[in-house]
């Protein structure tokens, strides 16, 4: 164990109580409003759905272009709120390499993230940084972030773990902010990262590659309303399973075991495909249950983009296999989750149900299996807009600071397995 290690397990055995960051509250209460989530669950264990489809939110914006200078207009207005100190360390490159590893599962004291923490800004400059994200997602891509957000704010108040970082986030601009040009806009921390790409020059948006996860996955606001922030991937996931013949199942299924992300954030992927079932054996209706589920990644910006997204998906759907394991029922109060693997020439999907809670307890909470959940989505032919290489993982430590250890978030030591491996102890 290193030495900085053993001053970060000290700062957070002794550091004050935490206190609840108001403004993840406050951005999280105002979408629940709009989107009117609900408080109810299903007679099997799973909750019911709380969010209507990706095609039927309503968006700020509608179109792609509209999007792109929105999201332009809004880094500007954020860019005006800081001091040039601050516009420095947002600002990097568009094709500086380091986009590709400052992303990850992980909280922020285990893998060091480009961009400015939230936590280091003024009230009006968080505000400023949550209308860029506000301009680039539509409603529903708002709510799902803001939730897991707000979950990892539940934890940081309620839950064992001495992690101090929990509910932190940065927010990175990688290239200039332009509605004619590319430049990309990464955001993320402990259970999320954003790798957006804008491109005015063909008014394109794109989310590859991006991590989404949630621990719990059902947690209670302050209102007392139950979030469930990736009830979508769930519920679109079991319909696509549901509609299989027993043949197809067979072809489907791999075991009851629930594997861990192969293609873990941060890190590069081989992209593995080929096992499972193929989509050239779908039905039609099969067909678009299945790009229903890649629709919860694709589809976190406007209508036109979640389209022209799933239409390029869609050409090669022949050529993508689908697998899956764990439990084959939709019952959160049974078993320990599932994964599945959606892998083909324009899409990479991985959903993982992680099998521990990396010491992040709630009492009457899951925070293990259904409730920690792990993905990524992944475009083989276009990740980051292919603006850079994939670079390998160094660790969990940020560049340079060498391998993790044992432990987890619940230690303030790094889980076992670096963040590209796709270790059984990556569960962060």
């Amino acid at each position: 164990m290193t030495n900085t290690t053993d001053q970060r397990t000290a700062r957070a055995r002794h550091r004050p109580a935490r206190t609840k960051k108001a403004w993840i509250a406050a951005a999280l209460s105002a979408i629940l409003v709009i989107g009117g989530c609900a408080a109810t669950g299903s007679a099997d264990g799973a909750p019911a759905a709380t969010t209507s489809s990706t095609a039927d939110a309503a968006a700020p914006a509608t179109t792609s272009d509209e999007t792109v200078t929105a999201t332009a207009a809004a880094a500007g207005a954020f860019l005006e709120t800081l001091s040039d100190e601050q516009r420095e360390q947002l600002v990097h490159a568009y094709d500086d390499g380091s986009k590709t590893t400052t992303w990850s599962n992980f909280p922020v004291t285990f893998v060091d993230r480009a961009g400015l923490d939230l936590d280091d800004l003024t009230g009006e400059q968080r505000a400023a940084a949550m209308e860029v994200l506000e301009a680039l997602l539509s409603e529903e891509g708002y709510e799902t972030v803001t939730g897991i957000m707000g979950g990892d704010e539940f934890l940081a108040e309620h839950s064992s773990s001495t992690e101090d970082s929990l509910g932190r986030y940065y927010i990175a601009f990688f290239g200039d902010p332009s509605d004619s040009g590319a430049w990309q806009v990464q955001f993320g921390g402990h259970h999320l990262g954003l790798n957006a790409t804008l491109d005015g020059s063909d008014d394109t948006v794109t989310f590859a590659p991006t991590h989404l996860g949630s621990q719990p996955a059902v947690y209670t606001n302050e209102e007392g309303e139950e979030v469930r922030p990736l009830a979508g991937m769930y519920e679109t996931a079991f319909a696509f399973y549901d509609s299989l013949t027993e043949e197809q199942k067979a072809d489907l299924y791999q075991g009851s075991e629930v594997r861990n992300l192969t293609c873990a954030p941060g890190g590069t992927c081989s992209y593995p495909t080929g096992t499972g079932l193929a989509g050239a054996d779908l039905t039609d209706e099969q067909k678009r249950l299945l790009l229903d589920v890649v629709a919860n990644w694709v589809g976190l910006a406007d209508g036109e983009t979640t389209a022209a997204a799933l239409a390029e998906i869609e050409a090669t759907l022949d050529e993508t296999y689908v697998n899956w394991s764990g439990a084959t029922e939709y019952d959160m109060s049974r078993g320990d989750g599932i994964y599945f693997q959606i892998s083909g020439p324009d899409v990479y999907v991985e959903f993982a149900d992680q099998q521990g809670s990396a010491g992040a307890d709630v009492d009457g909470y899951t925070t293990s299996g259904w409730g920690h959940i792990h993905t990524v989505y992944r475009d083989p032919a276009n990740d980051y807009a292919d603006s850079v290489t994939q670079q390998e993982a160094t660790g969990t430590g940020g560049p340079g600071e060498g391998d993790p250890g044992e432990g987890g978030p619940g230690t303030g030591e790094p889980p076992s397995g670096t963040p590209g491996d796709g270790a059984p102890g990556d569960e962060g």
